[in-house]
């Protein structure tokens, strides 16, 4: 690890004044993935500026039937929160499954959003609810916030202040976790919201996505049947020594089976 300054931001725009500032500025939530990229020296920001003392950015609050989640919301504090459960079960239960009970205490919805691992639980939460991601500066739809592996529409200097669930009908999350990690070898987050499904997948490609042809079978009807013939192309999908791309598309339709006869049992 190469030397470095550590701030603590006591509001939003002291930390945009800080990262404006540095010459090599990185902003720290968690820390699950700055850290360890740290000292493999894979990363080497000159200042270091923790989101973490910010008043306020781990609220979790409902306005009519939009559950605002703050950034800096804790998975355990998510995963435990009883607005949470009662507004959208499957996101408490999304958030009570990532890594263990150390990670869980210290990870952030926020930074984990921010970070889009292409294995993370997150990005497919908030693409399958249609979240909308609300920043320093302005708010962006899930469909858009997600560009690639450990990229996102965010700008350089941009925080994420909240993210903002709209209310659904019916939600479940499955997941195919690695048994060390935990990290998610295939996750598929399924929605029903005024006849209209969305499932977005995390784990089996390079980024989250949604697996439109599915989505567009279950929306004319909501069935296991319906889906049958339905299959999802591996050309784009990941292998590694876990799981080869092949099988990830077929542990992609077996999951989203399995969400199906969920919400229709």
């Amino acid at each position: 690890m190469y030397q470095f300054k550590v701030h603590k931001a006591d509001k939003l725009s002291t930390a945009l004044d800080l990262f404006n500032a540095s010459d090599e500025p990185a902003y720290i939530a968690g820390g699950h993935t700055l850290i360890p990229t740290m000292k493999q020296r894979l990363s080497a920001p000159s200042d270091v500026i923790d989101l973490a003392t910010i008043p306020g950015l781990d609220a979790i609050t409902l306005v009519g039937d939009t559950l605002q989640i703050g950034a800096m919301a804790t998975h355990a504090k998510v995963a435990a929160s009883s607005l949470v459960q009662e507004h959208c079960a499957a996101l408490a239960n999304l958030a009570g499954g990532i890594g263990d009970r150390q990670v869980r205490y210290r990870g952030t919805i926020g930074g984990s959003l921010a970070n889009n691992d292409p294995a993370a639980d997150y990005p497919a939460a908030a693409l399958g609810l249609g979240a909308q991601i609300v920043t320093d500066r302005r708010t962006i739809p899930s469909d858009t916030f997600f560009k690639a592996m450990f990229e996102t529409a965010l700008e350089p200097d941009e925080i994420i202040q909240a993210i903002h669930f709209p209310q659904v009908d019916q939600a479940v999350y499955l997941k195919f976790p690695n048994p060390a990690s935990r990290y998610a070898m295939v996750g598929v987050m399924l929605t029903r919201t005024a006849g209209e499904t969305r499932i977005a997948i995390t784990g089996a490609a390079a980024s989250v996505f949604r697996a439109a042809t599915f989505e567009t079978a279950l929306t004319a009807d909501f069935s296991v049947s319906a889906i049958e013939a339905v299959t999802l192309s591996a050309e784009t999908l990941n292998t590694d020594m876990h799981a080869s791309a092949e099988y990830r598309a077929h542990l992609c339709k077996v999951l989203i089976q399995r969400g199906v006869e969920a919400l229709t049992a």
